[in-house]
């Protein structure tokens, strides 16, 4: 007996031919055509007309901070939120829903939010002058926080901090309330309604210091379940986490336990530059104990630089007008090291790397891997590139290394940010500037994600920005995909570089049921209209996870 059919539809199979219909029994794609096909062997099965519409398999966003995506759900978003004016609207009507909190904790405020001039501790004194508060960066590698807030953080007079970091000081010897990267930041998250747990993953790597309490853990647990189901609604079925520790799979565990994980979940362990190189046994242990087919761990992550807009991202000349190259957070020597044993290790290694040096020194710590441990399919990834040097765009393919990149941060899906970010780069480092079109058309593997929370978790947007062709000034070079390229960055492609082509991302008997149908046919839509689309019924392993 077949438990549900989808019939009517334009479903695009990753597997040679599109069909029409197809039928799910134990989890499984049991069959792949015609409606005819599939109607003959439905029996009593549950039916789901598609009404004509896109069915694919599921999404996988393929970068994604779950647990701080999943608990911004509920703080106050700023995006598009700027001038002292609104900016003191929207946070003190915020601060009047929650006289309780600690810190007043926002996120996506804009590095332009004063215009020509960095936000202020100042200027967010004027907003709320009497609440300690924060707010994040939409690449949440900067944070800005009042004097309420640095008085409570204890860090008013600056602190020192991890190298990589900073404080950002004024000339009077106090804090100007811009705090870049983790170790900055983490002083003041700790205050944030989750006592910081919301960001333990991505900003030190290691489990939560003290362990949550039964009760902490029962929040955490559901702001993970709360964001699963949000996921869902996306269509998506897989995520590749790029924080995490044991304390996120153990909860992960919990609610797959109680059938409550909607998403197949990556999590790796996320190794810090100051970190000992003997705590890849602990991914090691995590591999180990976590390896079902919903939930799992066989990978590294690591962070090489910070990004370009706060100049943290590591650059092979220094920026433009200045004699700041950024810095790489990892010593050259100790990140080879890193690389050479987790490849020795079987273990995958994703970085975080955004500067054209940053991504040099990850594809010559590959390169060493190799020479050492002997060519393998790793299938070692680079998380972002946003700036690349020409001569480095074939070592991809060579080395066999996966370009993850997340369109909706390229400028040439949104051109008015251009001439905010052109003054950070040289004129030679613009055409090949997030090139992920370059890239695929080199040969390379390229995956989409989103890297929520940085930007919202809905697909239809990334594919949009993947398809979209904007006109872009000067030699910013087009960037944009066809729509089955971006759809096969975000189904096929994303299930190839988790190692999983062989059970999912195509639509075919055999293959794990991950599956989404669209409440529109995306071939049929306009370009600029793709993010309208939304995910009518999703099904993981078989299982309706979100249906409109």
């Amino acid at each position: 007996m077949t438990d549900l059919v989808i019939l009517n539809g334009k479903v695009l199979t990753f597997n040679g031919p599109d069909a029409e219909a197809l039928a799910i029994k134990g989890g499984l794609i049991t069959a792949v055509g015609t409606n005819a096909e599939i109607r003959a062997i439905a029996g009593s099965a549950q039916v789901f007309d598609a009404q004509g519409n896109t069915v694919l398999p599921g999404f996988i966003d393929s970068h994604v901070h779950l647990f701080q995506g999943a608990a911004e759900l509920e703080y106050l978003d700023l995006t598009g939120i700027t001038g002292l004016d609104a900016l003191t609207q929207a946070i003190r009507s915020y601060a009047a829903q929650r006289p309780d909190d600690v810190l007043l904790y926002a996120y996506a405020a804009s590095y332009h939010a004063m215009g020509d001039r960095p936000l202020t501790r100042h200027d967010l004194d004027a907003v709320l002058p009497d609440r300690p508060f924060a707010c994040l960066a939409p690449d949440g590698h900067t944070a800005w926080a009042n004097t309420s807030a640095l008085e409570l953080a204890g860090i008013l007079k600056g602190r020192e901090v991890d190298e990589g970091s900073e404080i950002v000081m004024g000339p009077d010897g106090t804090a100007t309330g811009e705090l870049r990267e983790a170790a900055a930041m983490a002083p003041v998250m700790k205050f944030t309604p989750l006592g910081g747990r919301d960001m333990e993953g991505s900003l030190t790597g290691a489990d939560p210091v003290p362990a949550p309490t039964p009760a902490q853990r029962a929040i955490d647990k559901a702001v993970l379940e709360q964001g699963l189901k949000h996921c869902a609604s996306f269509g998506i079925t897989g995520l590749h986490n790029m924080d995490g520790n044991l304390y996120q799979l153990e909860l992960l565990s919990e609610l797959e336990a109680e059938g409550k994980l909607l998403c197949r979940t990556e999590v790796p362990l996320h190794l810090k530059h100051t970190d000992p190189l003997e705590r890849l046994e602990e991914a090691a242990y995590m591999r180990r104990t976590y390896a079902s087919s919903h939930l799992w761990s066989a990978r590294v992550k690591m962070f090489i630089d910070g990004v370009i807009e706060n100049r943290t991202a590591f650059m092979l000349q220094p920026y433009p007008g200045t004699d700041d190259c950024g810095a790489p957070l990892f010593a050259e020597a100790h990140f080879n090291e890193a690389c050479i044993r987790a490849d020795a290790m079987g273990l995958q290694i994703s970085v975080h790397a955004c500067g054209d040096a940053g991504v040099r020194r990850t594809l010559d710590a590959f390169e060493a891997a190799r020479r050492a441990n002997g060519a393998r399919d790793s299938r070692h990834r680079i998380e972002h590139i946003e700036t690349i040097s020409a001569d480095d765009i074939p070592r991809f393919r060579e080395l066999g290394v996966i370009a993850s990149m997340q369109p909706l941060h390229a400028p040439h899906t949104c051109p008015e940010a251009i001439p905010e970010l052109e003054p950070l780069l040289h004129g030679h480092q613009i055409p090949t500037a997030f090139p992920s079109r370059t890239l695929r058309e080199s040969g390379a593997k390229v995956i989409f994600s989103t890297d929520w929370p940085v930007v919202p978790v809905d697909v239809m947007p990334t594919i949009q920005g993947a398809v979209s062709r904007q006109p872009l000034p000067g030699s910013w070079q087009e960037q944009s995909h066809s729509l089955r390229d971006a759809l096969a960055a975000y189904t096929c492609d994303g299930a190839w570089a988790e190692f999983n082509e062989h059970r999912k991302g195509k639509l075919r008997a055999g293959m794990m049921a991950d599956v989404v149908v669209m409440d529109r046919d995306l071939a049929a839509q306009r370009a600029d209209q793709l993010s309208l689309a939304r995910a009518a019924l999703t099904i993981c392993g078989g299982q309706i996870t979100f249906e409109v």
